[in-house]
């Protein structure tokens, strides 16, 4: 009998309706079963649109469900270390959306809840699992680049970005909800990605400002990071610059050659003594669909966790840092 792990999500809000829902019907060893948003119109309304059997607007009720094996934890970070201790406890395995948690020690109260529990915990830094991003990993590996001595990135934002919301509006630019601003919802992925490129950092530091005074939460952070094999990493991250100042670029450069991406972008741009070259990818339409794949074989014991705990805890630790939280 074919194995498959049966799925229920916990909020089912804007970023289910395409970026991760819809993937959960779409892989062979996985079944979306079941629902939850607090507004129940709103559940069963998802639930029809995207061919789901059930729906409930309480975290208790769906966790009950015996039917589910699994659980996608996308309510807001406020609520992470809440949801994914009464998965835990219910039993069920967990997909936790990023950020992990609001800060570290919230992360390690889940790592020790996981421990003590039958169920497996995976952090939801699903670009890891991009072609493109899987494609930077082999170019640093393969010795394309060389030596890698640094890698850089600028992510400045307007204040009326679509990807800079309002805050009177949006909970991801409210600290107590959020954990942060607009950084602990954008950095998670980039420092997920150093930590897989790079390894363990051996120290790291930073500080962030609020220049924008109508800003609820600092709209300026600047970190470094010195990785145990010397590769430096040095990031600001701006969300009130002028339209044209808008950037979004990663860049890491070697002694033979650099490459540099936009995280929202489809295509890597490599430059070595050879010449210049760009390498487009494509995405697939429900982005995490890679990696609420790989999850759920883990899950089903048929690989390694493709993003542990642990790794969730070391960028929570890096956010703390660059923040003074």
């Amino acid at each position: 009998m074919k194995k498959i792990i049966r799925w229920g999500i916990l909020g089912a809000g804007d970023v289910c309706e395409v970026k991760s829902g819809p993937a959960f019907q779409k892989i062979e060893c996985s079944e979306l079963v079941a629902v939850m948003r607090r507004d129940i119109d709103k559940a069963s309304d998802f639930a029809r649109r995207h061919g789901v059997a059930k729906w409930y607007d309480s975290a208790p009720a769906l966790l009950a469900d015996p039917e589910i094996d699994a659980v996608y934890i996308s309510t807001p970070p406020r609520f992470h270390m809440e949801h994914c201790l009464e998965a835990l406890a219910a039993g069920k395995h967990v997909y936790l959306e990023k950020p992990m948690a609001m800060n570290a020690d919230e992360c390690r109260t889940i790592i020790e809840a996981e421990k003590k529990s039958f169920g497996k915990v995976a952090v939801a830094h699903y670009r890891r699992a991009l072609p493109a991003f899987k494609r930077i990993g082999e170019l640093i590996k393969n010795g394309t680049l060389g030596d890698v001595r640094l890698a850089e990135v600028n992510f400045f934002l307007p204040q009326n970005s679509s990807m800079n919301p309002d805050p009177g509006e949006n909970w991801r630019v409210n600290p107590d909800i959020s954990g942060g601003g607009l950084f602990h919802d954008l950095s998670p992925h980039l420092l997920d990605l150093l930590l897989v490129y790079f390894g363990k950092p051996q120290h790291y530091n930073g500080f962030s400002l609020r220049q924008n005074n109508a800003s609820p939460s600092d709209d300026f952070v600047h970190g470094t990071i010195h990785f145990e094999n010397n590769i430096v990493f040095r990031g600001c991250w701006c969300f009130s610059v002028a339209p044209s100042a808008a950037s979004e670029l990663l860049i890491i450069t070697g002694n033979k050659g650099q490459v540099s991406c936009t995280f929202f972008g489809e295509e890597v741009r490599l430059s070595t003594a050879e010449g210049e070259q760009v390498i487009p990818f494509t995405n697939p339409p429900n982005i995490q669909q890679s990696m609420i794949e790989e999850v759920s074989r883990y899950f089903l014991d048929e690989r390694d966790c493709p993003c542990s705990t642990k790794d969730g805890l070391q960028v929570m630790e890096i956010i703390d840092q660059f923040t003074q939280n």
